[in-house]
């Protein structure tokens, strides 16, 4: 404890990496996630937090998930080191019930069990912008959005970007991107490549699982007319990780990853569209020199309409249209495929400090018909830079192929349904002198789906939860006394249980607690920061027989600008070597240093 008390009082002396905005740019007053459509941040009734290249330069994340866990109601499983199995979990929801876009395409992995997506292929040197939408949005999104939304924006550079690190476990990350903006042109591209040699994924284990990854994106815009221009963006990436199941320690897992999306954009001031085709392909190959090779392939494509009708000075008409196709096969599985059709609409008001939303979506699926879900929203300016918000959705995603047709698949799944309630107060926001948010929260579901590895004679299967409830609150706050020095806290209480047996729902830890703070010093504009991450006990499985002690983690930072366009930095992180498993039996990266550096012009 007392290392602890010390590494607080140390962060009292810490700074961003660079002398430049920690959240990010101005731009961070404009959402997405909200309604589907551009609006300013503190219109929506909606709990959003918005990462900036500055804040992940700041923290010298390899990939997204220490930046995620900085936000409240975070937290993150990891099945080892680096490029391993990473699920988010939103306010104790499934990280199957998050929607994941990069670039605006949604890129869920349709051929994994929930259709969820792996952050561990997702690094972060290449990523300008991360927006999150905490609690459900399944009005505008979808089924994937119960949980919350996570919107990932690539660099979109004018000139040269760079980084690259070296560090623990033989690790090398590094990024490059480029761009021009000409006319009514803006072309860019950007590429990076990542390797380590990592650790044992299984705690029983001693062989190390290495990952190697490398990735590449293409991003253009047009402008055709003045109201009109064309987008398309592309990323692909191959991801290679070592693997360790508790049958076998040999198996490396290939993931080729290829999203993109393109269509045209309308703005007027009445009338803002968007037409766009988007797709994303997974294909996961798994090979071991003991037990052979198998392989998945997962495809989603959507065409979606959407637009804001502002048909009145108060009044305006948010809506849109989704035709969804998803396919995937096996080397053991048929193809399968289903298609979707969705609509929604929301009535968007307006006026002084009041902004309210409501609506309605429906889905229609070939197995389950057609689904009505409701949704409202609403934000009240109090004044002083205060604001009241709250929102209120309903939920609805259906059994995914894998569920229903693939290895331990059960056509008897019904489909899980939410309600989800929350309401906070804030004032200011994350890039201000002052920052402080609390909400509360209510999410109450039926019919999850779980997997159950004992049923069927040993074989496992999926089943429906009848009911299950999550229950909290969250507190953030950011004081930013001068420009040169910040500390930001972030605390959640997240319990979540299913009704029916009492029982917590799996690794969903109930405490969650991020402290950090920074501060660029006067020697040379060398800037120190550092963190620590708490989070409590929890449970491995639903009968909450196998329990995961609690942990706290704590790392170190510094950067050091080198004239107008070069830095310098590095880090160590969990620098007490804390031992702590977030799955059972799988280890966790241990004290680990890192230095690099990155450059712009």
């Amino acid at each position: 404890m007392k290392t602890y008390l010390f590494l607080t009082a140390a962060l009292l002396i810490a700074s961003p990496a660079l002398a430049e905005d920690v959240a990010g740019t101005a731009n961070e007053e404009i959402t997405v996630v909200g309604s589907g459509v551009r609006q300013p941040l503190d219109t929506t009734g909606q709990a959003i937090s918005v990462l900036g290249r500055g804040e992940l330069d700041t923290i010298q994340s390899p990939d997204l998930t220490r930046a995620l866990e900085r936000l409240p109601g975070v937290t993150v499983t990891r099945n080892g080191g680096l490029g391993a199995f990473s699920g988010l979990r939103i306010r104790g929801a499934d990280s199957e019930q998050t929607l994941v876009l990069v670039d605006g395409a949604r890129v869920a992995d349709v051929s994994s069990p929930g259709s969820g997506f792996d952050f561990g292929t997702l690094l972060a040197s290449n990523v300008e912008r991360v927006e999150l939408l905490r609690g459900a949005n399944s009005l505008v999104w979808g089924s994937d959005a119960i949980g919350g939304v996570v919107a990932v924006t690539t660099r979109q550079p004018e000139g040269v970007q760079a980084s690259a690190e070296y560090g623990a476990y033989d690790s090398v990350n590094a990024a490059l991107a480029a761009g021009i903006k000409t006319g009514g042109l803006s072309l860019s591209a950007n590429g990076g490549y990542a390797r380590s040699d990592g650790f044992s994924q299984l705690a029983s284990d001693t062989e190390a699982d290495g990952f190697k990854q490398w990735q590449g994106g293409l991003r253009a815009r047009v402008e055709i007319t003045p109201n009109l221009s064309a987008f398309a963006d592309a990323r692909y990436a191959r991801s290679k990780v070592g693997l360790d199941f508790t049958f076998a320690n040999d198996y490396v897992q290939t993931t080729r990853q290829l999203s993109g999306r393109t269509g045209l954009a309308y703005a007027s001031d009445v009338l803002d569209l968007t037409a766009a085709y988007s797709i994303a392909d997974t294909h996961r190959d798994y090979d071991s020199v003991t037990y052979g090779g198998y392989g998945y392939i997962g495809r989603d494509e959507q065409i979606d309409v959407d637009g804001r009708w502002r048909f009145a000075p108060a009044f305006a008409l948010v809506f849109g249209g989704t035709h969804q196709h998803d396919r995937y096969e096996g080397t053991y599985d048929a193809r399968k495929s289903v298609n979707q059709d969705s609509a929604h609409a929301l009535l968007d008001y307006t006026s002084g400090p009041v902004n309210l939303a409501a609506g309605l979506r429906l889905d229609h699926h070939p197995l389950y018909g057609d689904v009505w879900t409701t949704g409202a929203n609403g934000s009240v300016a109090l004044g002083s830079g205060w604001r009241a918000r709250g929102s209120w959705g309903e939920g609805f995603k259906a059994p995914t192929l894998y569920q229903l047709y693939g290895f331990a698949g059960n056509l008897a799944l019904r489909p899980e349904r939410s309600q989800s309630l929350d309401a906070g107060i804030e004032h200011g926001n994350r890039a201000g002198p002052l920052h402080f948010a609390a909400t509360v929260f209510r999410r109450d579901s039926r019919d999850l789906i779980d997997y159950d590895a004992s049923a069927n004679g040993g074989w496992g299967g999926y089943f429906n939860v009848n009911r299950a409830r999550a229950t909290g609150f969250e507190l953030e706050g950011d004081v930013r006394p001068v420009a040169a020095f910040q500390i930001h806290a972030a605390y959640s209480y997240v319990e979540s249980v299913n009704r029916v047996t009492g029982k917590d729902l799996a690794r969903r830890p109930r405490h969650a607690l991020t402290l950090a703070a920074d501060w660029t010093t006067p020697l040379a504009g060398l800037a120190i920061g550092g963190d620590i991450r708490l989070v409590g006990d929890s449970f491995d499985n639903a009968a909450n027989t196998v329990r995961l002690d609690g942990y706290a983690v704590a790392g170190l930072r510094a950067s050091l600008p080198v004239g107008e366009h070069f830095e310098l930095y590095g880090r160590v992180d969990n620098v007490t070597d804390a031992k702590y498993q977030t799955v059972a039996g799988y280890n966790t990266p241990g004290r680990s240093a890192y230095i690099g550096a990155r450059t712009r012009f």
